[in-house]
Parts: structure tokens; sequence; C-alpha cells
């Protein structure tokens, strides 16, 4: 609109409307660079600035250091384009893959897969089991997964310095209230991973009956809270 009128005081508008938006670009690209370092020096080019963007320091930065009139560089897209249809197919296999890593820590497997990969023998060496570090626990705090219903967020000690962060597909067996204090044999040595954007860094052993609900290992005697299972 400054653009296109006719009033004598237009063009100065505009120029500090346009003068006013590259500062505060340029001061934002100064900031966002630790948290965006592959897009920003994308913005810093196009900006026309000449110092390296790494070079800039933050105590000196300051506002209307960007000179008056400077020629801004090529422009070009900053961030990629996002596709609806690709989007919504990495959507699909993002669902595809929480949910096998929920029927995972359930100890479902598909039965399609499991005639496909079933081993000719089901025996395993000494040396694969001893390979299997499996821990008593205490836990700690229990609280439910938001936007999963079969999921438990847990706090487990099992001996070290701290507790133990797991992610548990017990929720709909076990309340979690019911669940601290209790005493659980986890799988210590697995490699973490993330259900529903936490890191779960270890696996609750439970039998899993065909149709029914998990059901936690337990002990009849008192046994001491990070105690290996051989």
């Amino acid at each position: 609109m400054l653009a296109k009128t006719q009033n004598p005081e237009a063009p100065q508008r505009l120029n500090d409307v346009l003068y006013t938006a590259a500062e505060a670009l340029r001061i934002a690209t100064v900031l966002l660079a630790p948290v965006l370092p592959q897009s920003t020096p994308k913005i810093w080019a196009q900006l026309g600035m000449t110092d390296p963007l790494p070079a800039v320091q933050l105590d000196s930065l300051a506002w209307g250091q960007l000179k008056v009139g400077q020629q801004i560089g090529e422009v070009s897209p900053v961030f990629p384009r996002i596709e609806a249809k690709e989007a919504i197919e990495k959507m699909k296999a993002l669902e595809i893959q929480v949910t096998e890593e929920q029927n995972r820590m359930l100890g479902k497997t598909p039965a399609s897969a499991s005639a496909a990969t079933a081993p000719a023998s089901s025996r395993i060496s000494i040396d694969d089991f001893a390979k299997v570090d499996m821990r008593v626990g205490q836990v700690l705090s229990a609280e439910p997964v938001k936007g999963a219903n079969k999921l438990l967020h847990l706090k487990v000690d099992i001996g070290e310095p701290q507790p133990r962060t797991l992610v548990a597909g017990i929720a709909e067996a076990y309340p979690a209230a019911q669940l601290v204090g209790r005493k659980v044999v986890i799988v210590a040595n697995l490699e973490p991973r993330k259900l529903r954007g936490i890191e779960s860094n270890g696996m609750i052993v439970a039998a899993s009956m065909e149709g029914g609900k998990p059901v936690l290992t337990s002990f009849l005697e008192d046994v001491p809270v990070g105690a290996r299972l051989k």
C-alpha cells in the first residue's frame, strides 16, 4: 500500500518500514544461529551481510547496526517446501512405527511376521543368555503417557546412581499408583528407544497371555534392588 500511495510522505515511511523489518531479521538471525545452524547462514547472506555470521558477538549486538541502503543478496527459499502427499505418507509410516513399538513393549508380534522370521530352533546358547542383563528394580514413580492408553512412564531404581526412565505398555493391567514401591524385573542393557517422545532405558519383564493382559514378574522372597537374575 505504501509503495502505491501518492502521499509525499509514503516513500520515507516505506523506507522506515523496510529498514525496521530487515534490522529485526538481522538480529533474529544472530540469536537463532545456534538452533538453526543450516538456515540462518542463508538468511544472513540474503541480507547482504559480508561479515561471517559466527563472528558476530552477542554482547556487541545492538539495534541500528544495519547500514542504510545496504544491497541485499540473491533471494532464494530458506526452508524446503513441504509437499502434502509426501508429509502424509511420512506421518502414516511414523504411526505404523509407533504402533509396532507399542506392540513390542507388550510382547506382541504380528502372526505373519512371526511365521516369516521364526528360527529353525528356539534354543539359544548359555553365552547368548548371559548377554541379557536382567536386574531387580523398585518403581519410584509412575504416570500415564499422554495420548497413549497402554503406556506408563516409570522411574525405576535398579541400584544405579540415578533411577532409570522406562516406558512400559502395562497401563491397562496396572494403575499407575499401584506400581509405586513395587519390585519388578527389567532388562537393563537394551539400547534406548523413544516412545511418545520419552526415552526408555530398559524393558520391564512381564508374562504375555494370549488375549489377556500382561502380568509382571514378582518374587515370593525379599530380593534387594539391583540384584541380577541368572
